[in-house]
């Protein structure tokens, strides 16, 4: 599923940040690696040093990856991985999607913030722009979290995955097996998160109302232990298509709103990634996250592997 990716950088330490995970990445899944900065106009006279970076940047990345892959002994198949540095000059954000499409990208990887001359990445801005407009997963990484442990020194691979039982959310599952898969002597472990909201009592009810059996905290226990029950079922059969992998399959079902679970999940286990799908919006090429997923996305310091569903899955 994985065979080109694309690492978007800007010079700035704060960018670097996503070194570690395209190394552990690029060596345990064979990819080609492309290194990619642009620069515009005010950046134009210094066309050698930004090529210096990254040509300098992919040996460093190349030399570590063929360290692992060493590490981790030969693979199945494959040559191993080749790394190497571009430049493209005009609009930042225009240019990345551009050059990712039309070079067969499957993954871009980028960090919260940089600095692209005297423009800084945020959202709102260039990493905004890329998240709302790929067609391809990005994996976005928070830059400048304190104690940040690096991905290639986490005990276990660990995946978070929020589902919600619809098939767009279930577009994560080819992606989560292939991360499974990877080549990898510490354990992977996948925690499926499927989330109950509570119901809420409607405005015009009221307890004397005629036809009406329970009352309210009666009629929500036992919706909740419906939709638990649903919910139970649901994810053990994505738990027995997981297990196939070799991954170690956890599932927990979260009453609640389902952002301020994920979020709370996730901060209860910082050494994972979240897996999770964006709401697509067809004909005008724009990503649109949703409450759900901008909000896992502005308040989780944990890396994001966002995906956006197509109305095909290969």
């Amino acid at each position: 599923m994985y065979r080109r990716m694309l690492v978007l950088l800007d010079g700035s330490e704060l960018a670097e940040v996503v070194f570690p995970f395209v190394i552990d990445l690029a060596a345990r899944l064979e990819m080609e690696v492309i290194l990619l900065q642009v620069y515009g106009a005010v950046g134009r006279e210094y066309v050698p040093v930004h090529r210096a970076y990254v040509e300098r940047s992919a040996e460093m990345i190349g030399r570590r990856v063929e360290e692992l892959r060493r590490k981790l002994g030969p693979a199945a198949e494959g040559g191993g991985s080749v790394i190497r540095g571009e430049l493209a000059n005009g609009h930042y954000a225009d240019e990345i999607l551009r050059y990712a499409d039309e070079n067969e990208v499957d993954l871009m990887m980028m960090a919260s913030h940089g600095r692209s001359g005297i423009r800084r990445w945020r959202m709102g801005s260039v990493a905004e722009k890329v998240l709302r407009a790929s067609k391809i997963p990005v994996w976005f990484v928070h830059a400048g979290v304190e104690d940040a442990v690096p991905y290639d020194q986490w005990p276990a691979k660990t995946f978070l995955v929020p589902l919600d039982g619809s098939e767009r959310a279930e577009a994560v599952l080819p992606h989560v097996e292939t991360l499974a898969r990877q080549r990898t002597a510490e354990p992977v472990n996948v925690i499926l998160l499927r989330g109950c909201d509570p119901p809420v009592a409607p405005s015009y009810y009221s307890p004397e109302m005629s036809g009406v059996p329970l009352n309210w905290g009666e009629f929500m226990e036992q919706e909740t232990a419906r939709c638990r029950q649903a919910a139970h079922e649901y994810l053990a059969g994505v738990t027995e298509r997981l297990e196939s992998t070799g991954a170690q399959v956890t599932s927990l079902i979260l009453v609640g709103k389902p952002a301020d679970e994920i979020i709370q999940t996730a901060a209860e286990n910082p050494l994972s990634v979240i897996v999770m799908t964006t709401h697509g919006r067809s004909g005008i090429s724009r990503l649109v996250y949703g409450s759900v997923a901008e909000s896992v996305l502005t308040a989780a310091s944990n890396p994001i592997l966002l995906i956006r569903p197509t109305h095909k899955q290969s």
